[in-house]
Order: structure tokens, then C-alpha cells, then sequence
């Protein structure tokens, strides 16, 4: 038996009990018990979610807020549009609020209630206590009529839970509550382990014929992919255990939905059901998929991007990130690394898992090539710049975005690429090597660049100042067509399509409309615009001779303008009729990547082959 002094108290001072109200009206009951409240005590739910770097006003979504100090009833002020104050009595032992959420986000941020499944991160349902967030925090979530039938599953420490993972979980602080999200309902569950570390994934919305086995076994091998990479070979020569003692796959299947959330020891994700793997025998799987499909191929990238933020962006972090502020925008120059980096290893480590070949990984990273450079915002912004800017632009993508930022996402995976490829090069390091170092600098901790540029200039034997001004802190486009060659890979400049020759961004569905049209093209000089729906062209011949055309895809308008000496957009815009004289664009090119031959008298340093 412990000392009395050594034993964990019965429940702690910050406790909150989440139930289902009612599945149909999409609301979670919440009570907060608070013991020893402040005399003026100040409540306040989040307004963002760590990594979703957006103000998302989660106390939209609150409502019927009560309290009461030990059973008695309590006015609360409130104060800002997230905060609260109760005052409650000189001696009072506990204050108790008791309120609703609704729910009905099927993202992987906020939170989710019908009769088929219900799902919350905490920084939605959980009202923060000022003052007391380095205290245990318990949240007990109960099993009731509407959940019959119902699992639970979280990777929140147990206390004291039900077979079916109902009952009391604990946090030793609000962060670790907030970083744990919530699924209900009746989800498929399997299991393996990665060195000695248990490992659950979680399948909500999954279709008949879901082959979880083999899901399982290519999760496996993403995940000792990491481990590969940030803590050496398994056995005697690694370089330390991984930071975690279990880990949880939280994955709704939907109609059209995809994105995932990282978290310090689970992530929540979201795909679309035919993405998923059937078993061969299934009946929507007439012929055994022996090779992945795009969609399976982009659902195991996800997986491998947010178990790799397990170590950076949830350990290793931006030093802005030491503690996070809920209440407000919490800045970083930094996402280019967090981000972008992770991207970079995210489908390299599907290919280093043997999942998909070098072809496909090539094909991958063509995308992201293309993506940048026809993005016109990249020689706007530099891409810490644009991570600095995330709460305006990137989390709030309009017509103009394109011309004013660049994702630190992709530009971001390309610097990394590029470093990675110099450091090959000069034959001292690796990008691999310079993660672990870092990570083990830092002790897996807060950091800044100049931690980066330190272990760069450590390991690579000289200063790398240079690139990462011009490359993160710069806009001019990165040296890849130089660097990929020397590597065995072949940088083709092929004809590009006429959407990106006229330089707009269009959906077919109903008629052709505009989404985006880019700096600097043809389309622009033309006075096109966002928005507008191009219904016609009007094209002048050699003879002089004029004819209209009706248009509903752009392949059409390629089509009426061969030949044509002049050609007139007539566009639909405020419910007038536009005619743009449009000057037909020059011959662009996209980029295309393959492997190549790499001779006897040809043997380029080979990244994809180590």
C-alpha cells in the first residue's frame, strides 16, 4: 500500500462529464466541476485548435451556460465573446457549470453528433479554467440510452472505463486534455505493435468489404518507416525509444470528406470510403488491387504526414509554440519546416515502406513541383512569410490567394527536397541525419531557426545560411532543375494544358466557370475575372469573316480558336453581358520527373535508392 502522501487523489480538482443530450439535436451535455474556485474566477473555451491555424469561434456552438456555487445558483458575467467570470462566495468548495454544445462538424476539428457516430476534440466541449491549467484535469464521459450499443475510443490516459470505453479518463494538464480527441460509435478496431509500442486504428463509415487487415499492415510499415528515421535501426543500434507508450488511428470514412488533425499520441483523419482497401473476395472488388489505388495512395501519405508530426510539430515545435495561447492567434515563421518538411517525408516514407514504387513517388513529387511554380503567389510571398500569414491567407483561401501566397506545405516539402539533395551531394549528412540531430539538440522541445542552421552548419561542414535565405526567406524559384539531374532524375518540360496557358483555375460541373485567374496571364490581360462564367466565343477568321460560339469546357474553347486571327471571351459577370478580347497564349510547359538511367560511367548519388 502507497503513503497516504504518494497516493493520486480519488478524482481531480478540474473534472468534466461529457454526455450524449440527444443524437438528433446534434448537443452534448457538458458539466465542469471546479474545486476552490478563484473569487473572481475567469472561464473561456478555445477560439482555434493547435495545428489548424484559424480562428474558428468554438463558442458559437455553446450554449444554455449555467452555474451554480455548492448546489446554489450563480450569475455569470460574461466578458468577450469566448469568456466568462463567476464570482462565487468566499469559501466555496465547488463551482459547477453546466451547458450545451452542438455539434455537427464532420471535420476533423471541432466536433460531431447524429445517431450513427459522435466525435470531439475537447478545445470544443471543454471551458478552460484561468489559473488552473497545470492542474489534473479527469473527463468522464458517460454511456446512456442514445449511445447503446455504442464503443468509445481515445488514447487520453484511462482511470477507471467500461469494456466498451466509456467511463473516466485523466490529463495531467489541460494540453494533454486537449490533445486527445474523442470517437464514438460502432467503429471497426485492429491492432499491432511498432517496438514494443501498442498501436490501435479506429474505422468509423467503413464500406462492406473493408480490408482492415491490410490497412493494418501498411500502417505498420509506415510507422516503423519513422521510427527508422528518427531513432535509427530497431534493436542494440537505435538511438533511443520513441516518445510515446501508445498511439491512436481515429478514421472516419465519408462520402467526399479527407484531412487529418495531428495530436501528441493519436490523430484524427478523415478519407473518402473508396479509398479505402476491399478484400479481394469482396463484391466491390472484382479484381484483386495488387497495386494501390490514387485514393488508397493519398490516404497512406496522410497516415505517414501525421504520425510523422508525433515528433515534429508535437515534440519538436516552434519556440512560439512552448505553451499555446487558446484565446488567440499564436505565430510562427516556422510552418514552412513543420509542415513543409513533414511533407516532404510523408510520401517518401510510403515509398521507403516498400507501398508504393519509385515511379509513383516521382509522380507525387511532380505534383508538388507543378503546384509551386504555378502558383504566382510564391514570387510575392516567401514561404515563412506565408507561414507567418496563415491565419489570413492560407486557412482562408479566396479567388486571390494564388497570386498573393505559396503553401508552406508544398514550397515547403521543396525546400527540404533541396536541401536534402545538397547535402547528398557534398557527401558529409543527410536530411535524416539533421532531423535526428535536431530533434536530439532541442530534446525533442521548442526550437528556432537558428537551431536549424546550427546543426546544418555541424553537420554539413559549412554554413547553409545562404540557401535557407534565399530559399525560405526569398522568392526566387528553387534550384531543382539543377539538383534533381545530378541525382538520376530526369526534369521533362512538357506542353501544359490551355488552363494553364490562359492562366485560370475553372469548374465544369455546371456551365465554365472561374475560379481563380493567375497573375501575369493571358487571361487576366484579357479582364477575365473570378467568378465569371464564360459562355461563348467569338473568333475572327483570315478572311475576316466572324462567327459565336457556345462554350461549356475549355476544351471547346481550344477548339473554336484554331486558326482564328482573333478571338473574344464573351463572359456572364453581375448579371451582364462582357466581351474580353483575348490574346491567344504563347506554348507553356509543365513539369515532368522519371527516373534515369544511371550507366556504369553514371552514378549520380541515387536519394531514392538509400
Amino acid at each position: 500500500m502507497k503513503p497516504a502522501a504518494a497516493r493520486r487523489p480519488a478524482h481531480a480538482a478540474v473534472r468534466y462529464r461529457v454526455a450524449v443530450r440527444d443524437p438528433h439535436t446534434h448537443l452534448f451535455d457538458v458539466t465542469l466541476e471546479l474545486d476552490h474556485p478563484a473569487p473572481r474566477q475567469r472561464l473561456s473555451l478555445p477560439v482555434w485548435i493547435p495545428g489548424s491555424y484559424l480562428v474558428r469561434e468554438f463558442a458559437q456552438h455553446l450554449q444554455d451556460l449555467q452555474a451554480s456555487a455548492d448546489g446554489q445558483p450563480l450569475a455569470l458575467q460574461q466578458t468577450a465573446k469566448n469568456t466568462w467570470e463567476a464570482r462565487p462566495p468566499a469559501g466555496c468548495a465547488t463551482l459547477t457549470l453546466r451547458y450545451q454544445v452542438y455539434a455537427f462538424d464532420a471535420s476533423v476539428r471541432t466536433a460531431f453528433l447524429d445517431q450513427t457516430r459522435g466525435f470531439f476534440n475537447p478545445t470544443s466541449l471543454c471551458l478552460q479554467a484561468d489559473g488552473r491549467g497545470d492542474e489534473t484535469h479527469d473527463l468522464e464521459v458517460l454511456d446512456n440510452a442514445h449511445t447503446a450499443g455504442w464503443r468509445l475510443a481515445t488514447a487520453l490516459p484511462a482511470r477507471r472505463v467500461q469494456p466498451n470505453g466509456f467511463g473516466l479518463y485523466r490529463a495531467a494538464d489541460y494540453d494533454e486534455l486537449a490533445d486527445h480527441p474523442v470517437e464514438l460509435g460502432t467503429f471497426w478496431s485492429g491492432a499491432f505493435e511498432v517496438r514494443g509500442v501498442p498501436h490501435r486504428f479506429v474505422v468509423s463509415g467503413a464500406p462492406a468489404g473493408f480490408d482492415g487487415e491490410r490497412l493494418l499492415r501498411d500502417t505498420q510499415r509506415i510507422c516503423e518507416a519513422n521510427m527508422a528515421l528518427w531513432h535509427g535501426p530497431a534493436g542494440p543500434e537505435g538511438q533511443g525509444t520513441p516518445p510515446f507508450d501508445r498511439y491512436l488511428f481515429l478514421l472516419h470514412a465519408s462520402a467526399d470528406g479527407y484531412g487529418g488533425l495531428e495530436h501528441r499520441q493519436s490523430t484524427a483523419l478523415i478519407c473518402q470510403r473508396g479509398d479505402l482497401p476491399l478484400r479481394p473476395d469482396s463484391a466491390d472488388a472484382t479484381v484483386p488491387k495488387l497495386k494501390a489505388s490514387d485514393g488508397y495512395t493519398t490516404l497512406l501519405g496522410l497516415i505517414s504526414h501525421e504520425y510523422f508530426h508525433t515528433w515534429n510539430v508535437k515534440r519538436l515545435r516552434p519556440r512560439e509554440f512552448a505553451r499555446y495561447d487558446y484565446g488567440r492567434e499564436n505565430y510562427t515563421e516556422l510552418l514552412w519546416f513543420f509542415e513543409g518538411f513533414t511533407s516532404y517525408y510523408d510520401d517518401l516514407l510510403v515509398h521507403c515502406a516498400g507501398l508504393i514504387d519509385e515511379a509513383t513517388y516521382l509522380q507525387l513529387l511532380t505534383k508538388t513541383v507543378n503546384q509551386v511554380l504555378q502558383t504566382p503567389g510564391r514570387r510575392v510571398q516567401s514561404v515563412a512569410q506565408a507561414s507567418f500569414d496563415a491565419w489570413v491567407k492560407y486557412y482562408r483561401i479566396q479567388e486571390n490567394t494564388p497570386n498573393a501566397t505559396v503553401s508552406y506545405y508544398t514550397k515547403g516539402a521543396l525546400v527540404a527536397l533541396c536541401l536534402d539533395l545538397t547535402l547528398r551531394a557534398e557527401g558529409r549528412t543527410t536530411l535524416d541525419a539533421v532531423m535526428r540531430a535536431l530533434y536530439a539538440r532541442c530534446d525533442g522541445g521548442p526550437m528556432r531557426e537558428a537551431d536549424l542552421r546550427k546543426v546544418l552548419k555541424r553537420l554539413g561542414g559549412r554554413p547553409f545560411d545562404a540557401e535557407l535565405d534565399a530559399w525560405v526567406h526569398g522568392t526566387a524559384d528553387l534550384p531543382l532543375d539543377t539538383l534533381l539531374p545530378a541525382h538520376g532524375v530526369h526534369w521533362h518540360a512538357d506542353p501544359a494544358p490551355l488552363a494553364q496557358r490562359l492562366g485560370v483555375r475553372v469548374g465544369e460541373q455546371q456551365g465554365l466557370v472561374l475560379k481563380n485567374v493567375l497573375r501575369g496571364g493571358a487571361a487576366e490581360a484579357a479582364g477575365l475575372a473570378a467568378g465569371d462564367e464564360w459562355l461563348g466565343l467569338e473568333t475572327t477568321a483570315a478572311d475576316g469573316s466572324t462567327q459565336a460560339w457556345r462554350v461549356r469546357k475549355l476544351d471547346e474553347v481550344a477548339l473554336h480558336a484554331r486558326g482564328a486571327q482573333r478571338c473574344v471571351a464573351l463572359v456572364a459577370r453581375d448579371g451582364r453581358l462582357l466581351r474580353c478580347p483575348l490574346d491567344w497564349p504563347a506554348p507553356a510547359t509543365v513539369v515532368r520527373l522519371s527516373r534515369a538511367s544511371v550507366g556504369a560511367d553514371d552514378t549520380p548519388r541515387r536519394w531514392l535508392a538509400e
